[in-house]
């Protein structure tokens, strides 16, 4: 099994274990073409998953390897959540995608940024294993553990647009409604490609979401609940977002349940 240590709030260091099989298999299924701003080479290189997962980059997958973790976890996003203001959501005026840059955007100074290569092959390298690339960045096949539904699912570029979809842990919209109105456009953009903010998952889940903040949608994986509000409380702390009341209840009432 493989191990990833992500950094969530103040300090904390969290271990997650991949997920390494699941009962589930769906059809094979990919994020959508895209061209890779590094040349493509017209033959594909299989790559070991070690060499093409970026390194730094928050857990794709699975759960804490312990009971123990995940109450430390749990323990550490309540006391982030306590550090967040809690008030009512700003009207979604003004709201539309490109309010938040181009999308996939390499140009952004956040890790993994200005390497060349789209933020969407970039979270697909990570999240991915047995990974096939073209060139340095294309990601042209791949297994993803959805730590969303617990589903195994198969990607393979140019097969299907909408079956694995990159996710924005704090959607977009959300965002927008919690603070993201006030930022300048860079910080938009760097917000929207930035790595910790950004997981690869089946489109069904993706689509389901939506704008949905933490009150309204929690992964159909309940095992992995609280990783999932963990990250969003990472991520709000991390950009001066606020929660509003009932999203603050839901997460305390996740995280609570790991504790």
């Amino acid at each position: 099994m493989r191990s990833t240590t992500w950094r969530c709030g103040a300090g904390v260091l969290l271990t997650w274990t991949a997920l390494t099989a699941c009962t589930v298999t769906v059809p094979e299924a990919q994020v959508g073409a895209g061209a890779s701003s590094s040349p493509a080479i017209p033959t594909s290189t299989p790559v070991a998953a070690s060499e093409s997962v970026p390194s730094a980059t928050p857990p794709s997958s699975g759960a804490p390897t312990s009971a123990a973790s995940l109450v430390e976890m749990a323990t550490a996003a309540l006391a982030e959540l306590d550090r967040i203001p809690v008030k009512g959501k700003a009207p979604s005026t003004g709201y539309r995608r490109s309010v938040f840059g181009r999308a996939w955007s390499d140009d952004v100074s956040v890790e993994l940024g200005h390497n060349g290569c789209r933020t969407r092959d970039d979270v697909l390298r990570r999240d991915l294993t047995d990974v096939t690339l073209r060139g340095r960045c294309t990601v042209l096949s791949g297994w993803l553990d959805d730590p969303y539904t617990a589903t195994r699912l198969h990607f393979e570029r140019g097969v299907d647009v909408r079956a694995i979809q990159i996710d924005h842990v704090v959607a977009l919209a959300d965002a927008w409604r919690t603070g993201a109105q006030q930022w300048t456009p860079q910080k938009r953009l760097e917000f929207a490609n930035d790595p910790r903010n950004l997981q690869a998952t089946a489109g069904s889940a993706n689509r389901q979401k939506s704008a949905s903040n933490a009150a309204s949608w929690l992964p159909p994986n309940r095992s992995y609940r609280c990783t999932y509000v963990a990250r969003q409380i990472g991520v709000k702390r991390a950009y001066g977002l606020w929660v509003v009341p009932a999203e603050a209840e839901a997460m305390r009432r996740v995280l609570t349940s790991c504790v």
